[in-house]
């Protein structure tokens, strides 16, 4: 009479491990590439809302883009009580003549995890390190971050 056998033989317990280490091998880069896409969805919309309250500002203030009068800087015009010239309100509610704030703050760019808006006439390609780049001369908002070339192309779809 045998005695029944307990436990798994080492070929049993090789098979396990095997099937495991290929199931490990398809599930996990699909939860990697997760991380990047959710970024990228953050970084559209805030993207989409960056330009829709730009657009705003410039219908509300003459044509003119957030960030191009003296003494005001991007995030002031757009967080702020602005005159139709786009100086700073001296009131703190909207009155006649007076606009905004189009935006509590500024959105965290999610790859670089900057909020801080380097404004300028020329594109500044990588240059600058903020958390985005606004071009006072086109409107032209984006995100400085490890997507953008040198020359300021995007290498993903904005």
């Amino acid at each position: 009479m045998m005695k029944a056998r307990k436990g798994f033989t080492l070929v049993e317990i090789l098979i396990v491990v095997v099937i495991l280490g290929i199931l490990a091998a398809i599930v996990i880069p699909q939860f990697t590439d997760a991380s990047t896409q959710a970024k990228e969805s953050s970084l559209r919309a805030d993207l989409q809302m960056l330009r829709s309250q730009i657009e705003l500002y410039k219908i509300q203030h003459n044509d003119d883009y957030p960030g191009t009068v003296t003494g005001v800087t991007f995030a002031e015009s757009m967080m702020k009580y602005t005159t139709v010239a786009g100086a700073e309100a001296a009131t703190q509610a909207p009155a006649d003549g007076v606009y905004g704030p189009y935006m509590q703050a500024i959105p965290t760019n999610p790859f670089n995890d900057g909020n801080d808006v380097t404004a300028a006439g020329t594109d500044l390609g990588s240059a600058g390190g903020a958390g985005w780049f606004f071009n006072t001369t086109t409107s032209a908002i984006r995100p400085h971050d490890a997507l953008s070339s040198p020359d300021g192309t995007a290498h993903i779809d904005l």
